[in-house]
This record gives structure tokens, C-alpha cells and sequence, in this order.
């Protein structure tokens, strides 16, 4: 059996992979945008990378806006300043992300959005750090977010994500992120 650690390597390879490929047409890939996040908390940073492939389906059809979304696949790194709360030591945990998320939108996907998702996360180790502990390795990421799409495709987004297990665990401290998100449609 593959550990975690395996497994959030394999996937790496995957996504970037997926991420990196030069299709002839967008239709040709499942993935149509690629994110790169910059997160942080008071005791911790987070560097990720995502995928994601947009939902053709809209609801709420009015005014020339929309709800829809999009499944992104993500691969980050985070980086704990307070292991164990003891400041300066370090905790290196890689996270492995799937979330449906929803857009509020216009009907041109051009311009401002509203977006909330929650999805399902696999951390390759425990947090423990900043006197916050998450007690397993998986977790549910949520978030909300609004962000503008520019004419040329850029997407620049700002987020607030929480990461916890829901409780079935403890201790289930959260863990909690200011992200900044930059897209491109492709």
C-alpha cells in the first residue's frame, strides 16, 4: 500500500504534469485554468498550486449573471514558524486538495465574482503548530472569496480558508488562512 507520502508525491507529479501539457484546444484537457496561492496565518505560510476545470452548468440565470463553478484539484506546501508552539521550530506538511466550488458570476465570466466551496484534504503529517492541533490527516478546506477576471483571462482572487476534520476527531483546533489566489484560464 502507498503511503501518504507516496501518494501526495505521485499526485504532484500528476498535476503538474496535467497543469504543464500544451493541448491544441482547451476541449482537449480536462483541466481549463491553473492557480497559483499564496496563504498565510500568524505562525504559518502556504504555497499552492492548483487545476481546475470549470462546470457547465448555470443556475439562477438573471440579469446577465450566473451561478455556476468548478472542480480544482490542489497540491500545496505548508510551512509551520511554532512546531509543537515552540517558535522557530519548523513543520513542513504537504496537502493534497479536491473541492467543488461555486461561482457567482457574470454571464461572460469576465469582471467580479463571489466563490464558496469545502472540500475534502489529505495533510501528509498532523498540525501541530502555534498551539493549534489538527489530530488526523484528513481534513475539510472551506472557503469563501471574491475575486475579478480580467479580459486577458488573469483571475486575482482573495480568500479566507479553514481547515478542520469536522469534529469527528480531537483535537480539531482549525486552522485558519488569508490566501491570495492568481488564475489563467487557458
Amino acid at each position: 500500500m502507498l503511503s501518504a507520502k507516496s501518494l501526495v508525491h505521485i499526485s504532484l507529479a500528476t498535476l503538474v504534469a496535467a497543469i504543464v501539457s500544451s493541448p491544441a484546444t482547451a476541449s482537449d484537457t480536462m483541466f481549463d485554468s491553473a492557480s497559483l496561492e499564496f496563504g498565510t496565518t500568524s505562525k504559518a505560510r502556504m504555497v499552492r498550486l492548483g487545476a481546475q476545470s470549470q462546470w457547465d452548468k448555470r443556475w439562477f440565470v438573471s440579469n446577465g449573471t450566473h451561478l455556476s463553478g468548478y472542480w480544482d484539484l490542489s497540491l500545496a506546501q505548508w510551512r509551520g514558524t511554532a512546531y509543537r508552539n515552540v517558535p522557530g521550530e519548523n513543520q513542513n506538511i504537504t496537502n493534497l486538495g479536491f473541492t467543488p466550488v461555486f461561482r457567482f458570476q457574470a454571464d461572460n465570466k469576465l469582471g467580479w465574482y463571489a466563490e464558496g466551496g469545502i472540500g475534502l484534504n489529505l495533510l501528509s503529517k498532523r498540525y501541530d503548530n502555534d498551539g493549534s492541533e489538527l489530530s488526523t490527516h484528513f481534513q475539510f478546506g472551506d472557503h469563501v472569496g471574491a475575486g475579478y477576471v480580467f479580459a486577458n483571462r488573469w483571475d486575482l482572487g482573495l480568500k479566507v480558508q479553514h481547515f478542520s476534520n469536522g469534529g469527528y476527531k480531537k483535537p480539531n483546533d482549525g486552522v485558519n488562512f488569508l490566501v491570495l489566489k492568481a488564475a489563467r484560464a487557458f
